[in-house]
């Protein structure tokens, strides 16, 4: 009977992790290496074939405005902007957080072509699916 309930428990675990099929990545530090370090990753599992959500906030907001001036991370020489145009054309879903725009002064077309304002709701709903792992940097 134990043997049963051991089989049936570690076969549930590896169909739970089957199912983790999407990564949220949020990123609120203002430090480059900690943004690019959520960056790289969300990368890596694009490359994986997992659907990826990046949700910007406070500092990083930043990152997702035209114009910004950042200093380029070792060893492929990007900025954590250039990354993240990179992710986006690779098809990971970017947004900032619903209070970034309206607590920094900018607008909306202030944005990355791909970038979008977060709403609240559907961040919310998105976090509660089955199989989304998620990362804080």
């Amino acid at each position: 009977m134990k043997k049963s309930f051991l089989i049936t428990a570690v076969l549930m675990s590896a169909a739970i992790a089957a199912q983790a099929d999407e990564l949220f990545v949020s990123i609120h530090s203002g430090a480059p290496m900690a943004q690019g370090a959520g960056l790289v990753l969300a990368g890596q599992a694009l490359e994986q074939k997992v659907d990826v959500r990046v949700l910007l906030c406070d500092a990083a907001g930043d990152i997702a405005v035209n114009g910004q001036n950042m200093p380029s991370l070792k060893p492929r020489n990007v900025t954590p902007q250039q990354m993240l145009q990179g992710l986006i054309k690779a098809g990971a879903k970017v947004e900032v957080c619903a209070l970034y725009l309206p607590n920094t002064g900018r607008q909306p077309a202030d944005l990355l072509t791909g970038v979008t304002a977060a709403k609240p709701a559907e961040i919310a709903a998105h976090l509660l699916k089955p199989g989304v792992r998620t990362l804080a940097f």
